[in-house]
């Protein structure tokens, strides 16, 4: 008898021991603004809907694989790490959401971390236009000020393992961003700032293959389309250049626009000046990057404007359909 009391102890140990294989999730909405919230990874095929009752209460059970999912109460929605035995309550004012959001329990600390990046995210996007203006030293004080209060928090032993190395991650591929960011923003004001020399294009062709440089325009203003067949948006700015060089061709002013289109691509271009009878200096860049490199041209179209001696009067000029670009060139009394 007594043997066998204590192998039923036993068992009972151990299934009291056994991790559970389920999330316990539960909580309270205030001001609710839907009658559910869903649970979701489309990436892990996973979604589930939880009712609230009459008082925004919620409890239900989710059967996961560790990791991050989105939570949603209607217009709410935010990033939750789940992992099976967790045991997980969250409170939130649905009108206050994510600043009343909390979570307690087991698997609290890396919710509680996520909503507290997030909220710290905000506060540096916000900022983060300033922060790019800032000198080098300015810069780098203040963004590691962001990164050091992030990595501190990451001390928290309650912290998940794993959580924690993607975490890591997630900073330094943050910071290298916007180191990038930083740099471009400082190139563009420094290098391409009005009155400094523009960067040149070399000898790009035109349809009769006779080759045109950015020297060759010296004493006269350059308004410079980058554009390609393929972009709706440059096609769409076509009949605002032609009326605009109509208007301007006996001006100090040469309207160049610049293909970029890819050398497969070429007749395409070549039959479009044709057939459109594209007016300016129609020139081909065949698939010479040096010009959009040093203008940091990511997208088109892209307007550059540049003045008698080669410097450049505007990096980022108004589009042809932008009536700020007649102000513009009625300011240089062109």
């Amino acid at each position: 008898m007594r043997n066998l009391i204590s192998l039923i102890t036993l068992a009972l140990v151990v299934l009291s021991c056994k991790k559970k294989d389920y999330v316990t999730f539960s909580g309270t909405v205030e001001n609710k603004t839907s009658d559910s919230i869903v649970i979701a990874n489309p990436q892990k095929g996973y979604q589930k809907t939880i009712k609230l009752n009459e008082k925004g209460m919620f409890k239900d059970t989710l059967k996961v694989s560790k990791g991050f999912f989105f939570f949603n109460n209607g217009k709410n929605k935010t990033s939750i790490y789940l992992t099976n035995g967790n045991d997980i309550k969250v409170n939130f004012d649905a009108n206050s959401f994510p600043k009343s959001l909390l979570f307690s329990g087991k698997g609290a600390a890396e919710n509680n971390f996520i909503n507290k990046t997030r909220l710290d995210q905000e506060n540096f996007s916000v900022g983060l236009k300033d922060l790019l203006e800032l000198p080098d030293t300015e810069f780098e004080t203040k963004l590691n000020a962001y990164t050091s209060g992030f990595k501190s928090r990451l001390e928290n032993k309650d912290l998940d393992t794993a959580f924690v190395a993607l975490q890591e991650k997630s900073i330094t591929s943050l910071k290298k961003k916007v180191y990038i960011m930083h740099e471009e923003k400082q190139y563009v004001k420094t290098k391409l700032a009005k009155g400094m020399p523009s960067p040149k294009f070399i000898d790009y062709e035109k349809i009769d293959r006779e080759t045109v440089s950015l020297d060759d325009l010296k004493g006269k203003y350059v308004y410079i389309d980058m554009w390609a067949t393929w972009c709706p948006p440059c096609k769409a700015e076509i009949p605002f250049l032609q009326k605009i060089e109509t208007e301007y061709h006996d001006k100090n002013i040469e309207f160049v626009s610049i293909s970029i289109d890819s050398r497969d691509d070429y007749f395409t271009w070549s039959d479009m000046v044709e057939e459109k009878n594209l007016s300016g200096i129609q020139l081909y860049a065949n698939e010479d990057k040096s010009f959009t490199t040093a203008y940091r041209i990511n997208d088109i179209p892209r307007f550059i404007l540049i003045d008698p001696a080669g410097n450049i009067v505007n990096q980022d000029a108004p589009r042809p359909s932008d009536p700020k670009l007649i102000e513009l060139f009625n300011s240089l009394e062109i």
